[in-house]
């Protein structure tokens, strides 16, 4: 029989793909989702509900691998006090009652594979690279990933393997981080966002997939890893490509910080600063990246 792959958060961007990629590799795909959907073929629904605690234990006991993507939104809406909340929340929660069904049920999984995040070594910017081993930073981005590893490291207890995949900036077509950038760039009016010196760790939608297939097949991944491009990609040069692509040269001034700072709150750190990210480890695990040149992932999701 085939395995069976459990999802939480994939009926978003990522999920989507990476579900398509999984059935195409043979697994039986179960999705939890909030609204009720109706069955398909290749993909089972089952019904969880975090507001009460609730989630349909059948579809852990029939999973031999647990994926969990689900999570608001980093920049979907000003950092508020109860924004923050939700964001952190919403990340570990899903984990924490999991995590409660597979100890009352005895459930053994194969492997339990998290999303997490570049931000866990904090929103600023400088000349040195984060390996998994960098120090966690302590501001909001980084307690956030360190929450939500945590949480991941409550079914690791259980004697179940576990991965962390460490994500940055995802390129896809008319999705993501691109959906919200590109038009703006496909006017003519792309610019520059801050001193444009912050690095930009980013990875194509399918090498992330195949990241989190890998972590599937491969046995002896565990632990973090961090899933974006080894380069010097900034927000200056990935501006000015996206506007070349566009067939044009960036000529609006760039985004003053103070601005974004007015309009965006705290959450202007997630656009204004940004860290280079080494993929040295994932790279040694013997995964190998499709996409390692900006302009050719650019032109994929661009067509």
């Amino acid at each position: 029989m085939a395995k069976n792959i459990l999802l939480t958060g994939g009926t978003g961007f990522i999920g989507k793909h990476l579900t398509d990629l999984l059935i195409a590799n043979g697994f039986d795909i179960s999705i939890l989702s909030r609204s009720d959907r109706k069955n398909t073929s290749s993909i089972t629904y089952y019904k969880w509900d975090l507001t009460r605690n609730y989630i349909d234990e059948e579809a852990i006991l029939k999973a031999d691998y647990i994926i969990h993507l689900s999570g608001d939104g980093i920049v979907e809406k000003r950092w508020t006090k109860k924004r923050k909340k939700d964001i952190l929340e919403s990340r570990t929660q899903p984990i924490d009652l999991i995590f409660s069904v597979l100890k009352k049920t005895n459930k053994k999984l194969d492997a339990f594979i998290s999303a997490s995040a570049v931000g866990i070594y904090g929103a600023y910017t400088n000349q040195n690279i984060c390996t998994e081993n960098t120090t966690p930073a302590n501001d909001f981005l980084g307690i956030t990933c360190q929450e939500w590893e945590k949480a991941v490291d409550q079914i690791n207890t259980l004697g179940i393997r576990t991965v962390k995949v460490r994500t940055g900036i995802v390129l896809g077509k008319d999705e993501g981080f691109l959906k919200k950038v590109v038009p703006s760039f496909k006017a003519g009016f792309g610019s520059i966002l801050g001193t444009g010196k912050q690095y930009v760790p980013w990875i194509h939608i399918e090498d992330l997939c195949n990241i989190y297939l890998k972590a599937i097949i491969d046995e002896k991944m565990s632990g973090p890893y961090n899933s974006c491009v080894t380069d010097n990609t900034t927000n200056a040069s990935l501006s000015r490509i996206l506007a070349q692509l566009f067939g044009y040269k960036i000529w609006l001034p760039k985004a003053p910080a103070f601005v974004l700072k007015i309009v965006l709150g705290e959450m202007s750190v997630a656009v204004l600063e940004g860290q280079r990210v080494s993929s040295e480890k994932i790279q040694k695990m013997g995964f190998d990246f499709q996409f390692t040149d900006l302009e050719s992932a650019l032109i994929s999701c661009l067509n």
